[in-house]
């Protein structure tokens, strides 16, 4: 009896430590963004850096942007329009000055990541026919707890992206 009651133990325990990992690591929990039906990429804090940016004015973040494999081999081949299967993820925290930096510098000159901002995660996946209406891009956004956005924010994305058509609607270029 005692043997059967450590078995359980430790299969629950084994269940809930995946079950926390999977959701840290960003693992997909079946819940698709509105209008493009898209849902977190796993593994895809395990894609390559694209690029680092700095949005201020209303965003006051700061961004990392990581691709595929499909979408890194076609940046570093400078391919456009991006082949179908290209997906470009971004992650996005809050941009606040590091204290513990700062006092090093002995002035503020040091920022770093902080929270998670409200559309933490986004992904434009490239699918020429599915998405055909928007340059042959889907989008997608997600909180930092994996909560996918309404329809009214996704809405906004494909028309913010037509100034950059002539980059196949990607702002971010290559940081080799």
């Amino acid at each position: 009896m005692k043997r059967s009651g450590l078995l359980l133990l430790a299969v629950a325990t084994l269940a809930g430590i995946f079950s926390y990992m999977a959701h840290a690591s960003g693992q997909d929990d079946g819940r698709a963004v509105p209008i493009f039906g898209i849902k977190i990429y796993p593994g895809y804090r395990d894609w390559r850096l694209v690029s680092v940016a700095h949005e201020e004015g209303n965003l006051n973040d700061i961004r990392a942007i990581l691709g595929n494999d499909t979408a890194i081999t076609a940046y570093r081949e400078g391919k456009l329009p991006f082949p179908d299967g290209a997906v470009i993820a971004r992650i996005a925290w809050r941009y606040v000055p590091s204290e513990e930096n700062n006092k090093v510098f002995g002035r503020a000159q040091s920022f770093v990541a902080g929270s998670p901002t409200d559309s933490y995660l986004q992904f434009m996946v490239k699918d020429s026919k599915k998405y055909a209406a928007t340059g042959g891009w889907g989008y997608a956004q997600f909180d930092k707890d994996g909560k996918p956005a309404e329809e009214a924010p996704l809405k906004t994305c494909f028309p913010c992206h037509v100034p950059a058509k002539d980059r196949d609607y990607v702002f971010t270029p290559y940081a080799p």
